[in-house]
């Protein structure tokens, strides 16, 4: 028998997440039955998604949600043969008995040199939400201006390099000055640290004098209100995030920014990459491509130790990290 390990939610969080709102338990897990699969995860993901979904998805006590890549170490599955890996929903789970629904094989032509955490990032969900961002929601064409906050992170930092890949420029929002030199480096046009400018206005506005066609939202909160009066005239947002709102006790209230959406005839919609599926093997393809062109570059903050989840989630809720956050086991 194998034993398991899991963290689950005490309780449902309360502002900020903390130490007290998790535990590590301990289980033995049966041998796989016909048709079942043992996963041992490698990588783990922690996304600021987590946060808000707990509250609808999780009750207290239940297995903290997410991402793993696992490898197969038992099977009873042709579909999985031991030794392959997956993309798994198994939640923060060292091991998994599973009956193959769900579990997403690593791409065949995966290169060897190429760390298999990346399908948490920028070959994974994240690079998905880009894509889909940039393709669906908003319809970047070459040469219009692109606004992104949160730009450093496991999103922003795709959907910036993926928006230079279709001849665009991009500006990109971060909070620090280590961050806004990170998206120098990966071909922003202009970046600055929104923490330190004195005027957020007046930071965007030199940015991009002419405005922005284009907004792939993150934050949501005051920047969003802000960011929409720099906006041209029909331009389009994509509400991927709102990271500035999810810890609040109280929910933030206005101000309320229609008039401004009027009288600019802006387009703004939400989006989850989860509801095109159908469109995740080829997509994913063509984000490995890029990867192996290099013309996509890909960051990652790397927290050692299962025992190390908690601690990774909120340094990552922080702001901590550059790119994508994983913890590896």
């Amino acid at each position: 028998m194998v034993q398991a390990k899991f963290w689950v939610m005490t309780q449902h969080f309360d502002g900020f997440p903390k130490n007290s709102d998790f535990e590590l338990k301990v289980e033995e897990l049966p041998e796989p039955t016909d048709g079942e699969v043992l996963l041992e995860a490698v990588f783990l993901s922690v996304d600021p998604y987590m946060r808000p979904f707990s509250r609808v998805a999780m009750k207290e006590g239940d297995v903290m949600i997410g991402t793993q890549v696992a490898k197969v170490i038992q099977s009873k599955n042709p579909a999985f043969p031991v030794g392959s890996h997956v993309v798994s929903d198994s939640g923060w789970r060292t091991h998994t008995i599973s009956d193959g629904t769900g579990l997403t094989p690593i791409l065949p032509e995966w290169p060897k040199d190429v760390s298999l955490s990346l399908a948490l990032g920028a070959i994974g969900m994240p690079g998905l939400t880009a894509v889909y961002g940039i393709e669906d929601v908003l319809g970047l064409k070459e040469g219009e201006t692109l606004l992104v906050n949160a730009a450093a992170g496991a999103v922003g930092s795709v959907v910036g390099q993926i928006a230079k890949i279709k001849g665009c420029k991009v500006v990109g929002s971060a909070g620090s000055d280590a961050k806004v030199v990170f998206l120098k480096e990966l071909g922003f046009d202009e970046a600055f640290n929104y923490k330190t400018v004195g005027s957020l206005e007046e930071a965007l506005r030199k940015a991009s004098p002419e405005g922005y066609d284009c907004l792939f939202e993150n934050v949501g909160g005051s920047f969003a209100t802000v960011a929409l009066e720099q906006m041209k005239n029909c331009g389009r947002i994509a509400v991927c995030g709102s990271i500035s709102t999810y810890n609040d006790s109280t929910p933030q209230t206005g101000p309320y920014p229609y008039f401004t959406m009027i009288i600019k005839e802006l387009k703004m919609e939400g989006f989850m990459q989860s509801s095109r599926q159908h469109k995740h093997p080829e997509t994913l393809k063509r984000l490995l491509a890029w990867v192996k062109e290099g013309k996509l570059q890909c960051r990652e903050h790397v927290t050692k130790g299962f025992e190390n989840m908690p601690a990774a989630f909120m340094g990552m809720m922080r702001g901590e990290n550059m790119g994508k956050a994983v913890v590896a086991v």
